[in-house]
């Protein structure tokens, strides 16, 4: 028989109640009492400096972001709390949603249940709702971040994939489709929270559905978030190669993601400097954009988000790249006067943007204030893409302005 693998000092029963509680200054100290490491050891275990370290020991600094708490978790070793390791890695939980519209009624619950249960036929209603259930998770992720709803989609995948089996005709090719836009999902919140391995995986799942079923929209924006993803990481040709493929290898494709592949691989040569062909291609996209307005009902779902407006935002983000400094500022400025504001996500990370065009613009003290006020939302939920953005600000800002620049760096220190 197998033996559990011993806890070491997660044996002793103060340090174990520590975690349960959450006294964090707890933790440290009673950790260090049973290893013998000194603040700088546990520092360097847990990402932390010294100072950091004893600080919180002191209760001089609380420990509130999940960012934070998760590196105490995994630096030192602590045992699952929960089973799933949620709650341990400070993880929200999952949030109870309420549809716009009534939800199903008595007979398509059960219907629902029977398929899952029994393996009995699926039928159309049934897909229908879960289309459904799917867009609204989709609009809920756009407020809330990623975090709260991984739980609930991994579990409404496998709910999805349990029903191939007694699918048949169309109504099966509608369950692959549908578990391959559940695939897609999962895939950009992995992305959203930089778990690249797991975004990959979830991408390529996802494509490989797509073919099976036929939907050359969403095998050509898996290819095209693959693009996104290498983009996010500074990998300016990866992007180009990938938002290319999206463009070209998928034939079929609405209008809506053909302009989001090729607005991609602009924002690719972008990245890279190449200025005339990132502009090229941007005026290229927004042809193609303005045609697909014209006919929104054409659009695959997932295209929701996709408008005029948006598109003025990503222009403002190549140029951002370009280090045209005032045009980024200008159609940043544009694209955030009309974005809804329950985009909480989003909208933090443009105005994350627009602070760093200010501040390469030299107009340090608008940057700052854009920047302070975008602070918390970018420290509840756009971590880490719009909080790293936020500290390229800072330095950008301290070179143009060192009071300004330190201003920000200190405001940030007090969410890290």
């Amino acid at each position: 028989m197998d033996r559990e693998p011993a806890l070491g000092p997660w044996s002793h029963p103060q340090l174990l109640a520590a975690l349960g509680g959450q006294d964090w200054a707890a933790v440290l100290r009673t950790y260090r009492k049973l290893t013998g490491l000194s603040q700088t050891k546990v520092g360097e275990l847990v990402g932390l400096a010294q100072s950091d370290v004893s600080d919180i020991e002191r209760g001089r600094r609380q420990v509130t972001s999940s960012e934070v708490r998760a590196r105490l978790v995994g630096g030192l070793g602590a045992p699952d709390q929960r089973g799933d390791g949620a709650r341990a890695h400070g993880a929200a939980p999952v949030v109870g949603l309420a549809l716009s519209g009534p939800g199903p009624d008595e007979d398509l619950l059960a219907r629902v249940a029977s398929v899952v249960d029994s393996h009995s036929r699926v039928d159309a209603d049934t897909l229908d709702w879960l289309d459904r259930l799917l867009a609204e998770h989709r609009r809920a992720e756009d407020v809330l971040g990623s975090r709260p709803l991984v739980g609930v989609m991994r579990q409404q995948l496998r709910t999805v994939v349990d029903m191939y089996a007694s699918a048949r005709g169309p109504l099966a090719d509608r369950v692959v489709r549908l578990a391959s836009e559940h695939a897609q999902f999962l895939a950009w919140m992995a992305q959203d929270q930089d778990q690249t391995a797991a975004a990959l995986a979830w991408y390529d799942r996802s494509h490989e559905w797509a073919l099976e079923a036929g939907d050359a929209d969403m095998a050509a924006t898996t290819l095209n978030m693959k693009a996104h993803q290498a983009w996010s990481k500074g990998r300016a040709t990866r992007c180009v190669r990938l938002a290319e493929a999206a463009r070209w290898s998928c034939p079929g494709t609405s209008l809506g993601v053909r302009g989001m592949a090729t607005q991609m691989a602009a924002r690719g040569h972008a990245l890279k400097g190449e200025a005339d062909e990132a502009h090229r291609l941007l005026d290229e996209a927004q042809a193609i954009m303005s045609r697909a307005a014209e006919h929104p009902e054409d659009e695959p779902p997932w295209m929701y988000f996709y408008s005029p407006n948006w598109f003025t935002l990503q222009r403002g983000m190549a140029t951002l790249h370009l280090h045209d400094w005032s045009a980024a500022v200008d159609q940043l400025t544009a694209g955030l006067s009309a974005m809804p504001d329950e985009y909480r996500r989003d909208k933090a990370w443009f105005r994350t943007c627009l602070a760093h065009a200010l501040a390469g613009a030299g107009e340090t003290g608008q940057a700052l204030a854009v920047a302070m006020a975008v602070v918390p939302d970018a420290a509840a939920v756009g971590r880490p893409h719009s909080w790293n953005e936020l500290h390229t600000t800072a330095v950008v800002l301290t070179r143009r302005s060192p009071a300004r620049g330190r201003q920000l760096v200190a405001a940030l220190c007090a969410f890290d």
